[in-house]
Parts: C-alpha cells; structure tokens; sequence
C-alpha cells in the first residue's frame, strides 16, 4: 500500500495544531511537526510565552509520536511583518499584523521552508476550509462559525491554498478539546492564545512606547472644544472607548448620538493637526459609515469577483453585514453598505464574502 506523502504541521503549542497532526496522522500521512519562532526581542521576558509554547508544542509530538524542528523566522517576521505593522501605526492607521503574518509568514516562509523538506502539504490549526471547485481552491469557513479565522487568511493565493490543510475547519472548537483529552494531549486544556503574539498580554500602550515616539496633543469633541490631551495619536484607534482620560467631562445636555451621560468613544484622528477627536454616544453619526474603499487589494481567485451584492467584514468577530461591491479592480475596491458600520477603521481589513466562500479583501483606505 503506498504511502500518503508527507505533511509538515506548524504546532504553536496549542491545542488546535496539536488535534490537526493527530487527525492527519490518524489518516496515514507521514507528519512533521515545525514550531515557528517569529519573536525573539522579549525573550526574557513575562510577556513572551514562546519557550513556554515550544515545551508545550514539543510534548504534543512525543505524544502523538511525530518528530518536530524548531525554526526561527524572527529576521523575516521582523522584516515582513513588525515593519509594517510599526509604518502603518506611524501614519495613524491600525493594522492587523495576523493578517500580514499568515500571508508572509505562516503561508510563505513556512511553506517555502516545508517544500524544502519535501513536504506534499502543509497544514495548520486554523478554523477554515479549502475547497477544489471548477479548477479553482476556495477558501471557506471553518465550520465552527464562532472560531471561523477565514478573515485572517483572506489574503491567501492559488498557489498557496493547494499546499494547505485545514482539518480543524470540519469541527466544532468542543469537538477538538474532546480529541484532545480523548487521546492525552498534555495541553487540552490550555487557554486559546489571544492578541498579538509580539505584545502578548502586555499593556499595549507600553509596548508602542518603546518603537514609536509620543508626540501629545489635544483631544477636541465635536463643537472644537479642547477637553483632554492625547498621548501620540499612533497610540488610539477608532472606536476606542477605555484610556482616553476624559472620562469624568460631561456634557450640558444631550448632543448628537449620546445624553451627557453617555462615554467618549475615539471618532477621527488628524495626523497634519496632531488632533484627536472625540464624540459621546456608541451610535454617534461620526461613528457610522455606508461606504468604504480599500487598497493593496488580495483576490483569492487571483481576480476580482464581478460588482454586485456580497457580504462583508470590516473587523474580526463581526457579523456579516450585506454590501455592494461598487467596483472593484486588481488592487483596488469600494463597497457600499446596506446598515451603516460602526467605527470602520483605516488600515483593517474590509473581506468580503460570497455564503461561506472568503473571497479575499484589501486594507481599508477611507470610510464614508
């Protein structure tokens, strides 16, 4: 009987990686198991968990009895991700750096590095699907909808979703703890990993501190008036409620969107005046958009879908909200929204959906 040929797994040390090299085991492929180490700045430090996670990572392959190699892609991870992520909160805007990191990363480096060592696939713990339907892969939803990770990887190609395996996509997360505990995984248990995983649980303000300088200001509401002082506009996103220190001043009277008790919620940000503005009330007009355009756009067909009615998303963990695609080219794209959206945010991902097929997205430019 010949063989099944050899998948690498990246194996972080979670438990969703861990259930993927059992199951792909389990069906008789010859498994490898690679733990990436993307961020070796904090090594000593409380907030980096990697020596942790490769312990972790490491007794999940004895377990399953698959060898594992640890590989650094610290230089690229910093070169293709971290620089990025640093220019795009230099410019005010709030990047995803998980986006960046699957498609650099985890999807290149990796797959590039497992190619190398003669793998046919490689595979990993996300909550999405791959489909081959008329010549084409797709890119689906996990079948879990509240862990579905397809938004992280809308920016994946052609070539990049044949090699790629995604077994924890046809379960549900409860299915693959069962699995986990089933067969004695020494991390069943382990808390999913949230954040980003440079800045860990570290308070995000004093991580930025060290790369970007501060640059304070004032913080205006929206009749002008000057009620706080900013701390470096790179250090606030739109929509952000906590850490604005302006929480005890309170309007005379209702305003727009919000009564005088309602909180501040971060509206604009103007980088030429160094100014941040603010506005009271979740449901404030300067908070909603119909519209958006998006760049630096990523087609996982390897073209743009035709204009028409899709779905979107505009953050992860986001409803699917009903759009237009206005129009759309290689590189570039507008969508006009059926409900207005709340606080779409310059540099995000705007992915847009057809059901549960990603069809890929851009980076948000401007919201209207």
């Amino acid at each position: 009987m010949s063989r099944k040929p050899r998948v690498v797994v990246g194996l972080s040390g979670g438990v969703d990686s861990a259930v993927t090299a059992h199951l792909l085991k389990a069906q008789g492929f010859d498994v490898v198991g690679i733990f990436m180490k993307n961020w070796e700045d904090d090594d000593d430090s409380e907030y980096c968990s990697s020596n942790e996670d490769f312990i972790d990572a490491a007794s999940v392959a004895d377990v399953i009895g698959i060898e594992i190699e640890h590989v650094n892609f610290a230089a690229e991870y910093k070169d293709r991700v971290f620089a990025e992520f640093l220019r795009e909160y230099q410019a005010g805007r709030t990047p995803n750096p998980d986006v960046l990191c699957n498609a650099e990363i985890k999807f290149k480096a990796f797959l590039d590095h497992a190619m190398r060592l003669g793998a046919g696939k490689i595979a990993t713990g996300h909550y999405a699907r791959v489909r081959e339907h008329q010549g084409k892969f797709q890119l689906l939803k996990g079948l879990d909808e509240t862990k579905d990770q397809s938004y992280f990887l809308h920016r994946l190609n052609q070539a990049q979703l044949s090699k790629t395996l995604f077994p924890v996509g046809e379960l549900r997360k409860s299915e693959v703890r069962r699995i986990a505990e089933e067969i004695g995984l020494p991390n069943a248990k382990k808390k999913d990993s949230t954040g980003i995983c440079f800045i860990g649980e570290r308070p995000f303000r004093d991580f930025l501190n060290r790369y970007i300088s501060k640059e304070p200001g004032p913080i205006k509401d929206e009749r002008g008036r000057v009620i706080g002082q900013h701390q470096g506009l790179s250090f606030y996103t739109l929509g952000q409620r906590q850490g604005l220190g302006i929480g005890g001043v309170k309007e005379k009277g209702a305003q727009r969107g919000g009564g005088e008790h309602e909180p501040w919620f971060v509206a604009r940000k103007d980088m030429e005046k160094n100014t941040l503005w603010v506005v009271q009330g979740h449901d404030h007009p300067w908070l909603l958009s119909k519209s958006l355009e998006a760049d630096d756009a990523s087609w996982v067909a390897g073209e743009a879908p035709a204009p028409g009615a899709y779905a979107a998303k505009t953050r992860y963990r986001q409803a699917d909200a009903r759009c237009t695609l206005a129009s759309s080219a290689s590189a570039a794209f507008e969508l006009d929204f059926s409900e207005p959206q709340w606080a779409v945010t310059p540099g995000q991902s705007a992915v847009l959906y057809d059901g549960e097929v990603c069809l890929g997205g851009g980076v948000i430019a401007a919201a209207r």
